[in-house]
């Protein structure tokens, strides 16, 4: 019988030859990832359930990333990285990247900063170091005590945040219990304008569909609008496709996806899997990526999404870039376009995805390509044009290229922190860029709700990192296309 992509997932790791929608399987899990605030509750319940000497089912694919409460003073934080470190010395799991510069001791404080991303452990946020470090495969189910876990199904494989108590179970057997979702279709025809990203793209998903509109359902990215996307930015699609109940989001693989994985998986074999012909799909949703336009999702819904050109009149306290969902290498250099030799007009908090992520940022230029290099594409232009574009006089060229992506944010008046969730769930009171005041933010992170950056009373607006910097200059909710009218190099950015 037909299938698609996610079901073929689910048969062959169920070991059937085909599965239907609303089926109950036992299936074979590749990877189970956890982190500093749902691994140490994982780790008890296995303990309690397994015995307190048991070991976990294949030590080889077990994936801790501590990310989220890391830059704090906060003890009962440290105490988890603590937890962490014990269990993995007890069960030999390799693929632990430790917090390296944390001392758990009582009283150690805020710790220090990684000085060098290039030389530390800590990676930062799990869901861009999980493809980063080699655990992201085509046709393979990645499961993670995340809700954002989903992220990796941008990869062509089945990923899906679980419970503490399903992942106990996960560590213990490497298996687990999972329905068959049924599958809706989003088609985006065209090809990416330069004013729009991916977190435009998906905000028009949700508005249409509502944050409930795909509950326990594959949401499926297709058409040439996806293809002529990043790798990264196709992460930002399956990233928030919890933000509209989905089981998990998958975009087909292609060339980009191949290359990327073939140059990190520390595996060797994988299969890619792909959406039979006449496979069936619930329901169908097209759009055209010509008449699409930079939109928010204004306070406190996800799906809550506006025109950015009406709500100009919104003024802002704050803007904020970063987390798994506008923290990557890519989003940095589309930021970066709008704000380089500008000036933010409010406090700006930057925050790369990961410390490969802000590497990139320190050796990379503007093109997305190392520092004196500008692409074959790029002549000089001495005639006038917006705030944004990647021409303009062999001065301004010279000065592109020889900036990094980080000196050019600074530069801007930016602040930032080191990688990591920071600010994107609050966090303790000291965390980097939380809002602990009812104060306005324009945000490239992923939900809105009361509470979710910080104060309960603070409004969120989120955006594209297109549409949060071009905001951060003006200090109002601010429409890209009055930036930004050419497509932005990003070069070798994200590729490999």
């Amino acid at each position: 019988m037909a299938m698609t992509l996610t079901e073929k997932i689910l048969a062959r790791h169920a070991g059937r030859t085909s599965v239907e929608p609303g089926e109950n399987v036992w299936v074979n899990v590749d990877i189970l990832m956890t982190h500093d605030v749902c691994g140490p509750g994982t780790i008890g319940i296995f303990k309690e359930r397994f015995g307190p000497d048991a070991k976990v089912w294949d030590a080889d694919r077990v994936v801790i990333i501590p990310d989220h409460y890391i830059f704090t003073a906060d003890e009962k934080c440290h105490r988890n990285i603590g937890i962490l470190r014990d269990f993995v010395s007890e069960q030999g799991i390799r693929h632990y990247y430790d917090v390296d510069f944390l001392n758990t001791a009582a009283g150690s404080g805020m710790p220090n900063p990684y000085r060098d991303p290039t030389q530390t452990n800590y990676k930062g946020v799990c869901h861009k170091a999980l493809p980063e470090e080699g655990h992201v495969r085509p046709g393979e189910i990645l499961l993670g005590t995340d809700s954002h876990t989903c992220t990796a199904g941008a990869f062509g494989q089945f990923a899906t945040g679980i419970g503490n108590t399903d992942a106990a179970f996960t560590l213990g057997t490497g298996k687990t219990w999972l329905k068959v979702p049924p599958t809706l279709r989003f088609v985006f025809h065209g090809s990416i304008p330069p004013y729009l990203t991916a977190k435009d793209l998906i905000l028009a998903v949700i508005g249409e569909i509502s944050v409930s509109g795909a509950t326990y359902k594959t949401m499926s990215f297709a058409g040439e609008g996806i293809a002529s996307l990043t790798l990264e930015d196709r992460m930002t699609l399956t990233n928030m496709a919890i933000e509209a109940g989905g089981k998990n989001g998958v975009c087909d693989v292609d060339e980009k996806t191949l290359a990327y994985v073939r140059a990190r998986s520390n595996r060797p074999d994988w299969e890619v899997l792909t959406d039979d012909p006449d496979a069936a799909f619930e329901a169908v949703y097209e759009f055209d990526l010509n008449a699409l336009e930079p939109l928010v999702a204004k306070p406190h819904s996800p799906d809550n999404k506006d025109l950015a050109r009406n709500c100009t009149d919104t003024q802002l306290d704050r803007a904020y870039i970063g987390s798994c969902t506008g923290g990557k290498i890519t989003d940095m250099i589309f930021a970066a376009a709008i704000l380089d030799g500008e000036q933010v007009a409010i406090p700006t908090f930057v925050v790369p995805g990961s410390t490969e992520v802000h590497a990139d940022m320190q050796r990379l230029n503007l093109f997305g390509l190392p520092l004196g290099q500008t692409p074959d594409s790029v002549k000089p232009d001495l005639s006038p044009g917006p705030r944004g574009q990647t021409s303009g006089s062999d001065e301004s060229l010279d000065s592109s290229a020889n900036r990094s992506i980080e000196q050019i944010l600074l530069d801007a008046g930016c602040q930032l922190g080191p990688s990591g969730c920071a600010a994107c769930l609050g966090g303790p009171a000291d965390t980097f860029g939380r809002l602990n005041e009812p104060i306005a933010c324009i945000s490239t992170t992923n939900r809105n709700f009361p509470g979710r950056m910080g104060h309960k009373e603070a409004g969120v607006y989120l955006a594209s990192p297109l549409t949060v910097a071009a905001s951060a200059l003006t200090g109002r909710i601010t429409d890209p296309r009055d930036y930004i009218s050419e497509p932005i190099t990003t070069g070798t950015a994200g590729t490999v």
